[in-house]
């Protein structure tokens, strides 16, 4: 009688054990429902009197890395409308929902020839500015994406805490592959630096003024691949970098405060 009840006793706490098992073994669609991530729509608000932004953030981050298609008016407060057609770069800092204007700062913009004026409020084609598509853009929850349709660029926006992630992928492989910094970008500049570190990095600072009466950005802009020159518009406040290859990568760390420890 006593081996039995070990036996049995066994068999009960197998049985037991593989119920557990069970239980705690992965579901998947149990997983995809826990992810409530994928219910986020960031252009809710984008239109009428929203004035939110679709791009990339992380939660409580530092950078909002979104693209600029309106630059004054109430309605541009987030630097973004969801009637506008023409992208002017993407830069990365937004404000949402505020209904006052600020930030904008460190604006970036992939295109094939250098320009340093963005054309805004004129006809398209006039500057670095390119028309755009909602049918070729996406947003989810911390990622961003668009074509550019004058420029044939893919464009492809992430975030962290503190750091800008842009992937930019030139179509048409007969045009240059340039990539704007530009510091003058919406509000009113009071200060500004841009300093070529080496080959793939640009550091610096901007100083401005809107609804913060002085606002101080320190930036520090590592591209994945070196590039292969640079040329500077007449008061330095905008910078254009040429790459060989086609799909350079740029990460961008922003602060309050200026360091030299950055990436």
């Amino acid at each position: 009688m006593e081996k039995v009840s070990l036996n049995y006793c066994y068999a009960s706490l197998s049985l037991l054990f593989c119920l557990i098992l069970g239980c705690n073994s992965p579901n998947p669609d149990a997983a995809d429902e826990t992810n409530l991530a994928k219910w986020v729509n960031p252009f809710i608000g984008t239109g009428g009197h929203g004035h939110t932004f679709p791009g990339a953030s992380s939660p409580f981050g530092f950078v909002q890395l979104s693209p600029d298609s309106r630059l004054d008016g109430w309605d541009g407060c987030g630097g973004y409308h969801y009637s506008d057609s023409i992208i002017y770069g993407f830069s990365h800092t937004h404000l949402s929902g505020t209904g006052v204007s600020d930030y904008g700062d460190v604006l970036l913009m992939p295109m094939n020839q250098i320009s340093f004026n963005n054309g805004y409020g004129l006809p398209a084609g006039s500057g670095y500015g390119s028309i755009f598509s909602h049918d070729s853009e996406k947003a989810e929850a911390g990622f961003y994406r668009v074509h550019l349709l004058d420029n044939d660029i893919d464009v492809r926006l992430t975030a962290s805490d503190r750091c800008g992630f842009q992937r930019y992928q030139f179509m048409n492989k007969q045009e240059k592959n340039i990539v704007l910094l530009d510091l003058q970008h919406r509000d009113e500049l009071l200060d500004h630096k841009i300093e070529i570190l080496n080959d793939s990095i640009l550091r610096g600072k901007r100083i401005s003024k809107a609804w913060a009466q002085e606002q101080h950005i320190y930036y520090f802009i590592k591209f994945n691949q070196p590039f292969t020159n640079h040329t500077f518009n007449t008061d330095s406040t905008k910078v254009a970098v040429e790459f060989d290859k086609d799909i350079p990568v740029s990460y961008t760390h922003l602060r309050a405060h200026e360091t030299r420890h950055d990436l």
